[in-house]
């Protein structure tokens, strides 16, 4: 990639020079090795310099190993803007607000689940709605509906869709606080209405895994993981009602571009300034959108769980299923970083990228202090996903972030393309993957071969310092939307 003008500073990080694109007002940093390097797509590179021009940054324009093109950022951009200069971007979240990952462990083995593992997969099947246009199986008031907003999780939990202590082990306690649901849109609200507790479809999944490494016997042990454990992988968003937030005020920011006399290169980072009426109309409903998606990662895990103990006919105490974390991918907040040496406030948008906090952070729930904080990457469905740390070097070079997952090689047509007179059902199966999937297109678009090796994505973050690994997983059974 040396055409383009990238510098590489050391075996894990490529440099995008401030000179890369007029207007930049930072640096760019990649976190690629050199067989990454040969995925890197020019278009994905150029949304980095074009972040690098925002108003108010605050350090490099961040992109992680599983960076490839996305809209306005690139997928795995990272950056942080200035409380009064800066701004807040929609392209900087992302139209699947608080898309994240729940990783659940068990007290059973893989030996134990195998005989019943097809059952428990065709149940959770049927428990679980997913698939374009999905509705839940509960129908819920309209206070209901404004409450899911402002109290996220929490709403589910007095529900009695799972348990108190369960909010210890989401991130920021799974509720953005300060939402004003009256402001959100009529047609938001239509169309999340009805898709809590559903998968949706695309990329998202819930997958039964089995622990097949363990990389640190001593944090695996903290959080609750050990070889041949069943452990389960929840990764769905805010469906519908994320998606119209974003829709919503993309027009909004456009206008606002042009009211602040904002020269943005790419339209699709239109912005406002984060303090302007504008900037905290979108930070209003960008909450709201999370609370919901923290909401329905609730009600799915509650609803896995009592499918497990109905499927297996085991006791609840037997099962042992918990929460190991709940991390979000597409999300803005307000936090707190060394900045050259000085602790500032700052807006970190982070669009397919995870937080990875430090030990002894003190958002961190007390048991994971000694550790840091856990990091979930789910790969593909044919693969393997990853449980990792957060490290104080993340806090130093990456205002605490890292990967999501493992970033795609091919494109939804490719894939479809790629996948014409096979059947990605049987190519699963052969490789002791039971999967269940709304159409055989989602199958198509999802198939292993369309992403990146996660493997590769984690030694270059594990390598670079930014997250430290625990434990792998493979999948046992998927179902897709």
């Amino acid at each position: 990639m040396t055409e383009i003008g990238l510098k590489r500073i050391d075996p894990y990080r490529l440099e995008v020079p401030i000179e890369y694109k007029k207007g930049m007002g930072a640096e760019g940093m990649i976190y690629v090795d050199e067989t990454l390097e040969k995925t890197l797509e020019k278009a994905a590179v150029d949304q980095v310099a074009n972040v690098a021009t925002l108003p108010g940054i605050v350090g490099p324009a961040i992109a992680m190993a599983d960076i490839h093109e996305g809209y306005g950022f690139p997928i795995g951009g990272v950056a942080a803007f200035d409380l009064d200069s800066g701004i807040i971007s929609p392209g900087g979240v992302g139209y699947d607000i608080n898309c994240g990952v729940r990783l659940l462990r068990t007290d059973i083995t893989r030996t134990y689940l195998e005989p019943k593992l097809r059952d428990l997969i065709i149940n959770l099947y049927k428990s679980i709605p997913s698939g374009v246009g999905s509705k839940g199986h509960t129908r819920f008031s309209p206070k209901d509906e404004r409450d899911v907003l402002s109290e996220g999780a929490l709403w589910a939990v007095k529900r009695g869709y799972g348990d108190a202590t369960d909010l210890q082990y989401i991130e920021s306690g799974g509720c953005l606080e300060g939402v004003d649901p009256s402001a959100l849109s009529k047609r938001a609200y239509e169309r999340g209405r009805g898709q809590l507790g559903t998968l949706g479809s695309g990329n998202h999944f819930l997958e039964v895994q089995e622990v097949v490494e363990i990389f640190d016997e001593v944090a695996a042990n903290v959080l609750g993981l050990f070889k041949g454990q069943v452990t389960v992988m929840i990764h769905t968003g805010s469906r519908g009602f994320g998606h119209q937030v974003c829709t919503d005020f993309i027009g909004l920011m456009k206008d606002a571009s042009k009211k602040y006399d904002y020269q943005i290169p790419d339209k699709e980072l239109s912005c406002a300034p984060l303090k302007s009426p504008e900037g905290q109309a979108y930070l209003n409903a960008m909450k709201a959108a999370a609370n919901y998606a923290w909401a329905n990662r609730q009600l799915i895990m509650h609803w896995t769980r009592e499918t497990f103990i109905n499927t297996l006919r085991i006791s609840p105490r037997d099962l042992g299923l918990s929460i190991v974390y709940d991390v979000a991918h597409n999300i803005a907040k307000i936090e707190r970083h060394v900045v050259k040496g000085r602790v500032r406030e700052v807006i970190v948008h982070r669009k397919g990228a995870t937080r990875a906090f430090n030990p002894g952070h003190p958002e961190l729930p007390e048991r994971y202090k000694s550790i840091g904080q856990p990091v979930i990457i789910p790969g593909d469905m044919g693969r393997a996903s990853y449980v990792l740390l957060g490290t104080e070097k993340a806090m130093q070079e990456t205002f605490g972030s890292t990967s999501h997952g493992a970033g795609r090689r091919l494109s939804r047509s490719q894939a479809l393309k790629s996948a014409r007179g096979r059947s990605i059902t049987e190519e699963l199966k052969e490789r002791g993957v039971f999967v269940m999937a709304y159409g055989r297109d989602t199958l198509a678009e999802e198939m292993p071969e369309a992403y990146k090796d996660i493997s590769e994505v984690i030694n270059v973050i594990h390598s670079a310092g930014i997250s430290k690994k625990v434990a792998k997983m493979r999948p046992l059974g998927v179902i897709k939307g």
